[in-house]
Formats: C-alpha cells, sequence, structure tokens
C-alpha cells in the first residue's frame, strides 16, 4: 500500500493504559485535585496531555504545565514501564520490514520516552527512524512531529507512498493536515465511529489484518 508507515505508539503498539493513568493520578494528589475513576482517564491516551488536562479537567494553562511536570515526575522511570506491547505487533513489525517497508514511529510522547519503551520491548530494531515530541513543547502536535519525521526522512509530506497508522482521531487529523492518509486500528483507545468521521482510509482490527492492508 505504501513504502513509508509512520506508526502512533500509545495504543497501536503497546498500552500504555497503567502507567499513563497512574502517573495522572499521582499529578492530581501532587496538586490536591480530585481525582477522577481511572477509567475515565483512558481518553487522556493519545493526544498531548497539557491539552486534555484543560479539556477534560479543566485546568488553566498554568495548572495544566504544572501537571505535566508532575505527571513526568512518575512517568521518566516507573510509568513508560507500566506497558504492554500488543499480541501480534512484533510479528506484524517483521512482515513488515521483511517487505522492504521503512518503517517510523511518529508520536506525540517525548521522543526519548518513546524510544526507551521501544528498547524496552526490543522492537526498536524494526525502525529506521523514531519522532517524537519534544520535551519543552516546541513539537507536541502530531502535524508537528510528522512535519519533523518527513524532514528527517526528507520525504515530501504529502509523497502518495506515506501511511499514518493509528487509533485515535488526532493521528488521522494531524496526518491529514499535511497531506497524508491514514488507516486506523481498532484494539487502541478510538472507536471505528471516531476514526471513520476523522477519514481514515481503511480500518483494521487485528495487527495481522493490518499487516495485510500494509502490504
Amino acid at each position: 500500500m505504501a513504502k513509508y508507515l509512520f506508526f502512533d505508539l500509545d495504543g497501536t503498539l503497546t498500552d500504555p493504559f497503567e502507567g499513563i493513568t497512574s502517573a495522572i493520578l499521582y499529578a492530581l494528589g501532587k496538586m490536591g485535585m480530585e481525582k477522577p475513576e481511572r477509567a475515565f482517564l483512558g481518553k487522556f491516551i493519545g493526544p498531548p496531555l497539557t491539552g486534555s488536562f484543560r479539556e477534560y479537567l479543566g485546568m488553566t494553562g498554568e495548572e495544566a504545565d504544572r501537571a505535566l511536570a508532575l505527571y513526568r515526575e512518575y512517568y521518566r522511570d516507573r510509568g513508560l514501564f507500566e506497558n504492554a506491547l500488543y499480541p501480534g505487533i512484533p510479528e506484524a513489525l517483521a512482515k513488515l520490514k521483511s517487505a522492504g517497508k521503512t518503517v517510523c514511529l511518529a508520536t506525540s510522547k517525548p521522543e526519548p520516552f518513546a524510544r526507551r519503551i521501544l528498547e524496552h520491548f526490543s522492537v526498536n530494531g524494526y525502525f529506521d527512524e523514531i519522532c517524537g515530541a519534544t520535551l519543552d513543547g516546541t513539537r507536541e502536535t502530531k502535524a508537528a512531529v510528522l512535519r519533523e519525521l518527513t524532514a528527517r526522512l526528507a520525504v515530501d509530506p504529502a509523497d502518495p507512498d506515506a501511511v499514518m497508522i493509528g487509533d485515535r482521531r488526532h493521528d488521522a487529523e494531524g496526518a491529514r493536515e499535511i497531506g497524508i492518509p491514514t488507516v486506523g486500528v481498532l484494539w487502541g483507545y478510538g472507536s471505528r465511529e471516531e476514526l471513520e468521521a476523522a477519514g481514515c482510509v481503511r480500518i483494521a482490527e487485528t495487527p495481522e489484518e493490518l499487516a495485510s492492508i500494509l502490504l
């Protein structure tokens, strides 16, 4: 289907629910704020966290920045490993790589954290390039990450031979902003309705089906 494959991380390659929600609860506790039910925090997985703190918890910009700093206190050494690869992901990556695809990561998670997670699960070797957000917030959105990734690869962002793979509307919306189509996946945190509304060109129910679509 495409030569350049740009994968999201959270909800697409790994299930980060325990680590992300624990880090959010840690931050809220440190700030003396009310803690919502853990299940409610699933909607924080995918988009940039400062925006989610404002949107879902009503924080001011200053409060969201403080919450993010506290979140990272927990996440950088503990939360990022409270995580699991989805079954079938290593096999799908191996199949795509052996077929000659250029496999890359495009995540709104800070790039240093993303690299540690891929190394922890021993799948970093499948990736030709790993691109994520910056810790200082200068590169945060999916569109900004994809612009940086395509620049590193010296690929035209509107190259018809590139595709984004992700589980949330933010993946598809960010990719569409720079002219890249998206294949949605259903084992993460977005629904079929969300992905269809965001304009995904195809939707995969399993990693095996995803590999077949991309090949």
